[in-house]
């Protein structure tokens, strides 16, 4: 986990940046408001990472933010065993991810990019794009 506080810069920076980081193999980038001395708002930026992609990350959080330092420290990381599947619902093909633990289906999602589009194009609300597929999903299971 690599992170830093910045409390001097625009935050409109910040939807430049979350990409650029994750297009080089950050796995997860967010930010936490806080408070810092003088009561000042700022923002800490979260970096989760391999060890092999600390230096390139660093380069690009000190060229593109105004911090002076960055925090490092190892983190573990469980993760739930993943699948895509195409599932057929009245909008056609939908992608849903399927997460396992241990063999067992815990969970699934349609694909929210997919559903955005099924939206736009339906000109339905997309929650209700959302809970329909899931329901369909759900009886096919």
């Amino acid at each position: 986990m690599m992170e830093t506080n910045i409390d001097n810069m625009n935050p409109e920076i910040y939807s430049y940046l979350f990409p650029k980081l994750l297009d080089n193999k950050a796995l997860d980038v967010f930010v936490t408001p806080i408070t810092m001395k003088k009561n000042r708002p700022a923002n800490i930026l979260s970096v989760l990472c391999n060890e092999e992609t600390v230096e390139q990350l660093e380069e690009i959080i000190f060229t593109e933010t105004t911090t002076l330092g960055i925090r490092k420290y190892m983190v573990e990381r469980e993760e739930l065993q993943r699948e895509l599947k195409k599932v057929v619902t009245r909008f056609g093909e939908v992608t849903v991810k399927f997460a396992y633990r241990n063999a067992k289906l815990l969970k699934f999602a349609p694909e929210y990019e997919e559903c955005r589009q099924i939206a736009e194009t339906v000109h339905l609300p997309l929650i209700q794009v959302i809970n329909e597929i899931m329901a369909e999903v759900e009886k096919q299971k």
